[in-house]
Protein backbone atom coordinates (compact mmCIF):
# COMPACT_ATOMS: atom_id res chain seq x y z
CA UNK A 1 0.00 0.00 0.00
CA UNK A 2 1.41 3.41 -0.98
CA UNK A 3 2.17 6.04 1.65
CA UNK A 4 2.16 8.85 -0.93
CA UNK A 5 -0.02 11.80 -0.07
CA UNK A 6 -2.71 12.74 -2.61
CA UNK A 7 -1.72 15.55 -4.96
CA UNK A 8 -3.96 18.61 -4.87
CA UNK A 9 -5.69 19.73 -8.04
CA UNK A 10 -3.70 22.97 -8.03
CA UNK A 11 -0.36 21.14 -7.85
CA UNK A 12 -1.37 18.58 -10.48
CA UNK A 13 -2.34 21.39 -12.84
CA UNK A 14 1.09 22.94 -12.28
CA UNK A 15 2.83 19.61 -12.98
CA UNK A 16 0.80 19.14 -16.15
CA UNK A 17 1.71 22.64 -17.30
CA UNK A 18 5.49 22.19 -16.91
CA UNK A 19 5.66 18.66 -18.39
CA UNK A 20 5.64 19.88 -22.04
CA UNK A 21 8.75 21.87 -21.10
CA UNK A 22 10.43 18.55 -20.08
CA UNK A 23 10.46 19.45 -16.40
CA UNK A 24 9.21 17.63 -13.32
CA UNK A 25 9.15 18.62 -9.61
CA UNK A 26 12.01 17.19 -7.55
CA UNK A 27 9.93 17.15 -4.36
CA UNK A 28 7.70 14.46 -5.86
CA UNK A 29 10.74 12.30 -6.77
CA UNK A 30 13.30 13.01 -4.04
CA UNK A 31 12.49 9.91 -1.96
CA UNK A 32 13.15 7.69 -4.98
CA UNK A 33 16.22 9.55 -6.25
CA UNK A 34 17.94 9.75 -2.84
CA UNK A 35 16.56 6.77 -0.86
CA UNK A 36 17.24 6.14 2.81
CA UNK A 37 19.16 2.98 1.83
CA UNK A 38 20.28 1.44 -1.47
CA UNK A 39 17.50 0.07 -3.63
CA UNK A 40 18.07 -2.35 -6.51
CA UNK A 41 16.12 -4.33 -9.07
CA UNK A 42 18.79 -7.01 -9.01
CA UNK A 43 17.64 -10.26 -7.41
CA UNK A 44 19.59 -13.06 -5.74
CA UNK A 45 19.82 -15.90 -8.26
CA UNK A 46 21.81 -19.10 -8.73
CA UNK A 47 22.56 -20.94 -11.96
CA UNK A 48 23.22 -24.61 -11.28
CA UNK A 49 26.01 -25.58 -13.68
CA UNK A 50 24.74 -29.15 -14.03
CA UNK A 51 21.40 -27.75 -15.22
CA UNK A 52 22.72 -25.24 -17.76
CA UNK A 53 25.63 -27.26 -19.19
CA UNK A 54 23.48 -29.49 -21.44
CA UNK A 55 22.01 -26.42 -23.14
CA UNK A 56 25.46 -24.95 -23.62
CA UNK A 57 26.62 -28.17 -25.31
CA UNK A 58 23.46 -28.20 -27.44
CA UNK A 59 24.34 -24.71 -28.66
CA UNK A 60 27.52 -26.23 -30.12
CA UNK A 61 25.34 -28.23 -32.52
CA UNK A 62 23.23 -25.23 -33.48
CA UNK A 63 25.87 -22.63 -34.40
CA UNK A 64 29.62 -22.51 -34.96
CA UNK A 65 31.92 -20.28 -32.94
CA UNK A 66 32.87 -18.40 -36.12
CA UNK A 67 29.25 -17.80 -37.13
CA UNK A 68 28.25 -16.68 -33.64
CA UNK A 69 31.50 -14.71 -33.20
CA UNK A 70 31.13 -15.62 -29.52
CA UNK A 71 29.01 -18.68 -28.70
CA UNK A 72 27.65 -17.63 -25.31
CA UNK A 73 24.54 -18.21 -23.23
CA UNK A 74 23.88 -15.05 -21.22
CA UNK A 75 23.16 -15.39 -17.50
CA UNK A 76 20.38 -12.83 -17.12
CA UNK A 77 19.20 -11.60 -13.75
CA UNK A 78 15.41 -12.09 -13.37
CA UNK A 79 15.17 -8.57 -11.95
CA UNK A 80 16.54 -7.09 -15.19
CA UNK A 81 14.73 -9.01 -17.97
CA UNK A 82 15.82 -8.23 -21.50
CA UNK A 83 18.89 -6.26 -20.42
CA UNK A 84 21.56 -8.98 -20.82
CA UNK A 85 22.81 -8.15 -17.33
CA UNK A 86 23.70 -10.24 -14.28
CA UNK A 87 23.65 -7.09 -12.13
CA UNK A 88 23.02 -3.41 -12.78
CA UNK A 89 26.68 -2.93 -13.74
CA UNK A 90 27.97 -6.38 -14.77
CA UNK A 91 27.33 -8.94 -17.48
CA UNK A 92 27.94 -12.70 -17.17
CA UNK A 93 27.69 -15.50 -19.72
CA UNK A 94 28.97 -19.02 -20.36
CA UNK A 95 31.05 -19.41 -23.53
CA UNK A 96 31.72 -22.67 -25.37
CA UNK A 97 34.55 -23.40 -27.81
CA UNK A 98 34.81 -26.88 -29.30
CA UNK A 99 38.05 -28.59 -30.40
CA UNK A 100 39.53 -26.98 -33.50
CA UNK A 101 37.37 -23.86 -33.32
CA UNK A 102 38.51 -20.23 -33.24
CA UNK A 103 36.57 -17.28 -31.80
CA UNK A 104 37.74 -14.55 -34.20
CA UNK A 105 39.93 -11.60 -33.26
CA UNK A 106 38.21 -8.41 -32.16
CA UNK A 107 38.41 -5.65 -29.58
CA UNK A 108 35.92 -3.46 -27.73
CA UNK A 109 35.73 -0.72 -25.15
CA UNK A 110 34.16 -3.12 -22.64
CA UNK A 111 36.61 -4.74 -20.20
CA UNK A 112 36.30 -8.52 -19.85
CA UNK A 113 37.45 -11.48 -17.80
CA UNK A 114 37.34 -15.19 -18.59
CA UNK A 115 37.12 -17.68 -15.73
CA UNK A 116 37.66 -21.24 -16.96
CA UNK A 117 34.89 -23.60 -15.86
CA UNK A 118 36.03 -26.80 -17.58
CA UNK A 119 38.51 -28.03 -20.15
CA UNK A 120 42.23 -27.76 -20.86
CA UNK A 121 44.30 -26.72 -23.84
CA UNK A 122 42.41 -23.77 -25.28
CA UNK A 123 44.07 -20.38 -25.44
CA UNK A 124 43.32 -16.69 -25.32
CA UNK A 125 45.65 -14.30 -27.14
CA UNK A 126 45.80 -10.69 -25.93
CA UNK A 127 47.71 -8.17 -28.07
CA UNK A 128 49.78 -10.94 -29.63
CA UNK A 129 50.56 -12.96 -26.48
CA UNK A 130 48.95 -16.33 -25.89
CA UNK A 131 47.94 -17.82 -22.56
CA UNK A 132 47.02 -21.51 -22.38
CA UNK A 133 43.81 -21.83 -20.37
CA UNK A 134 43.36 -24.47 -17.71
CA UNK A 135 40.52 -25.20 -15.32
CA UNK A 136 39.74 -22.30 -12.94
CA UNK A 137 42.39 -20.00 -14.46
CA UNK A 138 41.51 -16.30 -14.70
CA UNK A 139 42.23 -14.44 -17.97
CA UNK A 140 41.77 -10.69 -18.56
CA UNK A 141 41.03 -9.06 -21.90
CA UNK A 142 41.27 -5.34 -21.11
CA UNK A 143 39.38 -2.54 -22.81
CA UNK A 144 40.32 -1.98 -26.49
CA UNK A 145 42.97 -4.73 -26.62
CA UNK A 146 42.87 -7.21 -29.48
CA UNK A 147 41.94 -10.72 -28.38
CA UNK A 148 40.91 -14.04 -29.87
CA UNK A 149 40.33 -17.55 -28.54
CA UNK A 150 41.00 -21.01 -29.93
CA UNK A 151 40.73 -24.60 -28.77
CA UNK A 152 43.70 -26.81 -29.60
CA UNK A 153 42.62 -29.35 -26.98
CA UNK A 154 40.75 -32.62 -27.32
CA UNK A 155 37.53 -31.66 -25.53
CA UNK A 156 35.08 -28.77 -25.14
CA UNK A 157 36.22 -25.64 -23.34
CA UNK A 158 33.82 -23.59 -21.23
CA UNK A 159 34.50 -20.37 -19.40
CA UNK A 160 32.51 -17.71 -17.60
CA UNK A 161 32.63 -14.33 -19.32
CA UNK A 162 32.41 -11.29 -17.05
CA UNK A 163 32.16 -7.84 -18.64
CA UNK A 164 31.19 -4.29 -17.70
CA UNK A 165 28.66 -4.09 -20.58
CA UNK A 166 25.85 -2.48 -18.51
CA UNK A 167 28.29 0.15 -17.18
CA UNK A 168 29.62 1.06 -20.63
CA UNK A 169 26.05 1.08 -21.95
CA UNK A 170 25.11 3.61 -19.24
CA UNK A 171 27.77 5.96 -20.63
CA UNK A 172 26.75 5.27 -24.27
CA UNK A 173 30.42 4.57 -24.85
CA UNK A 174 30.37 1.11 -26.46
CA UNK A 175 32.60 0.53 -29.50
CA UNK A 176 33.81 -2.67 -31.18
CA UNK A 177 36.19 -3.42 -34.04
CA UNK A 178 36.75 -6.64 -35.95
CA UNK A 179 40.25 -7.85 -36.71
CA UNK A 180 41.50 -8.38 -40.25
CA UNK A 181 42.34 -12.01 -39.47
CA UNK A 182 40.71 -14.74 -37.38
CA UNK A 183 43.64 -14.82 -34.99
CA UNK A 184 46.64 -12.68 -34.14
CA UNK A 185 50.22 -13.39 -35.02
CA UNK A 186 52.29 -14.19 -31.95
CA UNK A 187 54.28 -11.05 -31.12
CA UNK A 188 55.43 -12.05 -27.64
CA UNK A 189 56.22 -15.46 -26.16
CA UNK A 190 53.75 -17.02 -23.71
CA UNK A 191 54.40 -15.81 -20.17
CA UNK A 192 56.07 -12.57 -21.29
CA UNK A 193 53.70 -10.31 -19.32
CA UNK A 194 54.01 -12.41 -16.15
CA UNK A 195 57.80 -12.37 -16.44
CA UNK A 196 57.82 -8.58 -16.64
CA UNK A 197 55.12 -7.71 -14.13
CA UNK A 198 54.19 -10.79 -12.10
CA UNK A 199 57.00 -10.73 -9.53
CA UNK A 200 56.34 -7.41 -7.80
CA UNK A 201 58.72 -5.66 -10.18
CA UNK A 202 58.26 -3.16 -13.02
CA UNK A 203 60.51 -2.19 -15.92
CA UNK A 204 62.22 1.14 -15.22
CA UNK A 205 60.33 3.99 -16.87
CA UNK A 206 57.19 1.92 -17.33
CA UNK A 207 54.02 4.00 -17.69
CA UNK A 208 51.52 2.16 -15.48
CA UNK A 209 48.24 1.28 -17.25
CA UNK A 210 44.84 1.45 -15.59
CA UNK A 211 44.36 -2.30 -16.18
CA UNK A 212 46.71 -4.98 -14.91
CA UNK A 213 49.51 -5.71 -17.41
CA UNK A 214 49.34 -9.30 -16.13
CA UNK A 215 46.40 -10.92 -17.92
CA UNK A 216 46.76 -14.57 -16.84
CA UNK A 217 46.30 -15.71 -13.23
CA UNK A 218 46.76 -19.52 -13.04
CA UNK A 219 44.55 -21.42 -10.61
CA UNK A 220 47.50 -23.41 -9.23
CA UNK A 221 49.19 -20.20 -8.06
CA UNK A 222 46.27 -18.40 -6.42
CA UNK A 223 45.02 -21.62 -4.82
CA UNK A 224 48.45 -22.18 -3.29
CA UNK A 225 48.42 -18.60 -1.98
CA UNK A 226 45.20 -19.35 -0.11
CA UNK A 227 46.63 -22.61 1.22
CA UNK A 228 49.76 -20.86 2.46
CA UNK A 229 47.62 -18.36 4.37
CA UNK A 230 45.54 -20.96 6.22
CA UNK A 231 47.93 -21.52 9.09
CA UNK A 232 49.39 -18.06 9.45
CA UNK A 233 46.52 -15.61 8.96
CA UNK A 234 43.66 -14.67 11.22
CA UNK A 235 40.36 -15.63 9.64
CA UNK A 236 38.01 -12.73 8.98
CA UNK A 237 34.67 -13.63 10.63
CA UNK A 238 32.75 -12.03 7.74
CA UNK A 239 34.97 -13.11 4.82
CA UNK A 240 37.11 -16.09 5.80
CA UNK A 241 40.30 -15.77 3.74
CA UNK A 242 39.88 -13.44 0.77
CA UNK A 243 42.49 -12.22 -1.73
CA UNK A 244 42.11 -9.62 -4.47
CA UNK A 245 43.59 -9.86 -7.96
CA UNK A 246 45.32 -6.50 -8.36
CA UNK A 247 47.04 -4.38 -10.95
CA UNK A 248 50.69 -4.87 -9.87
CA UNK A 249 51.66 -1.56 -11.46
CA UNK A 250 49.32 0.48 -9.25
CA UNK A 251 48.14 -1.73 -6.40
CA UNK A 252 44.56 -1.00 -7.47
CA UNK A 253 41.89 -3.33 -8.87
CA UNK A 254 42.78 -5.57 -11.79
CA UNK A 255 40.56 -3.49 -14.11
CA UNK A 256 39.04 -0.03 -13.50
CA UNK A 257 35.45 -1.27 -13.66
CA UNK A 258 35.76 -4.89 -12.47
CA UNK A 259 37.37 -6.17 -9.27
CA UNK A 260 38.26 -9.84 -8.82
CA UNK A 261 38.65 -11.91 -5.66
CA UNK A 262 39.20 -15.47 -4.52
CA UNK A 263 37.79 -16.58 -1.17
CA UNK A 264 38.34 -19.63 1.03
CA UNK A 265 36.10 -20.84 3.86
CA UNK A 266 37.28 -23.95 5.75
CA UNK A 267 35.03 -26.92 6.43
CA UNK A 268 32.39 -26.04 9.02
CA UNK A 269 33.00 -22.26 8.79
CA UNK A 270 30.03 -19.89 8.66
CA UNK A 271 30.57 -16.21 8.01
CA UNK A 272 28.90 -13.59 10.14
CA UNK A 273 26.24 -11.58 8.35
CA UNK A 274 27.65 -8.95 6.01
CA UNK A 275 26.49 -6.57 3.31
CA UNK A 276 28.14 -4.12 0.94
CA UNK A 277 27.10 -1.83 -1.89
CA UNK A 278 28.99 -3.66 -4.63
CA UNK A 279 27.14 -6.21 -6.78
CA UNK A 280 28.88 -9.60 -6.78
CA UNK A 281 28.90 -12.49 -9.25
CA UNK A 282 30.28 -15.60 -7.51
CA UNK A 283 31.45 -18.96 -8.87
CA UNK A 284 32.02 -22.05 -6.76
CA UNK A 285 35.51 -23.38 -7.50
CA UNK A 286 35.74 -26.11 -4.88
CA UNK A 287 33.57 -27.60 -2.18
CA UNK A 288 29.94 -27.38 -1.16
CA UNK A 289 27.91 -25.21 1.17
CA UNK A 290 25.12 -22.67 1.35
CA UNK A 291 24.75 -19.02 0.38
CA UNK A 292 22.11 -17.17 2.40
CA UNK A 293 21.29 -13.95 0.54
CA UNK A 294 18.45 -11.90 1.97
CA UNK A 295 15.56 -14.36 2.28
CA UNK A 296 17.02 -16.80 -0.27
CA UNK A 297 19.06 -19.92 0.57
CA UNK A 298 21.09 -21.47 -2.25
CA UNK A 299 22.73 -24.87 -1.99
CA UNK A 300 26.17 -24.65 -3.63
CA UNK A 301 28.13 -27.15 -5.72
CA UNK A 302 31.28 -26.73 -7.84
CA UNK A 303 30.85 -24.48 -10.89
CA UNK A 304 27.53 -23.05 -9.73
CA UNK A 305 27.24 -19.29 -10.36
CA UNK A 306 25.23 -16.99 -8.09
CA UNK A 307 24.59 -13.26 -7.68
CA UNK A 308 24.66 -11.23 -4.46
CA UNK A 309 22.81 -7.95 -5.15
CA UNK A 310 23.99 -4.65 -3.64
CA UNK A 311 23.26 -4.12 0.05
CA UNK A 312 21.75 -7.57 0.55
CA UNK A 313 22.57 -9.39 3.75
CA UNK A 314 24.73 -12.39 3.04
CA UNK A 315 26.08 -15.34 4.97
CA UNK A 316 28.17 -18.22 3.59
CA UNK A 317 28.35 -21.70 5.10
CA UNK A 318 30.98 -24.29 4.15
CA UNK A 319 30.17 -28.00 4.42
CA UNK A 320 33.74 -28.72 3.33
CA UNK A 321 36.55 -26.42 2.22
CA UNK A 322 34.74 -23.90 0.01
CA UNK A 323 36.59 -21.80 -2.58
CA UNK A 324 34.82 -19.02 -4.49
CA UNK A 325 35.84 -16.77 -7.36
CA UNK A 326 34.06 -13.41 -7.12
CA UNK A 327 33.95 -10.43 -9.47
CA UNK A 328 32.22 -7.19 -8.57
CA UNK A 329 32.06 -3.45 -9.20
CA UNK A 330 33.83 -2.60 -5.92
CA UNK A 331 36.86 -0.95 -7.53
CA UNK A 332 34.65 1.29 -9.61
CA UNK A 333 32.65 2.29 -6.52
CA UNK A 334 35.87 2.89 -4.57
CA UNK A 335 37.16 5.24 -7.25
CA UNK A 336 33.90 7.21 -7.02
CA UNK A 337 33.97 7.23 -3.22
CA UNK A 338 30.56 5.57 -2.86
CA UNK A 339 31.41 2.02 -1.66
CA UNK A 340 30.08 1.11 1.78
CA UNK A 341 30.00 -2.06 3.86
CA UNK A 342 28.26 -3.17 7.05
CA UNK A 343 29.63 -5.92 9.29
CA UNK A 344 26.69 -7.17 11.30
Amino acid sequence: MSNAKPVSAERQAFYDEIRPLNMTPLWEMLHALVPKQPATRVQPVRWRYDDVRPYLMQSGDLITAKEAERRVLILENPGCPGESAATGTLYAGLQLILPGEVAPCHRHTQSALRFVMEGDGAYTAVDGERAVMREFDLILTPSWQWHDHGNDGAGPMVWLDGLDIPTVRFFDAGFAQQGNDEYQLDRRPPGFSRAQFGRNMLPVGFDAPKTSPVFHYPYAEYRQALEDMKGSTEWDPHQGLKLEFINPATGGPMMPTISGFVQLLPKGFSTKTYRATDAMVCTVVEGTGNAIIGDEVFDLKPRDVFVIPPWHRQCLEARDDLVLFVFSDKGMQDSLGIWREERI
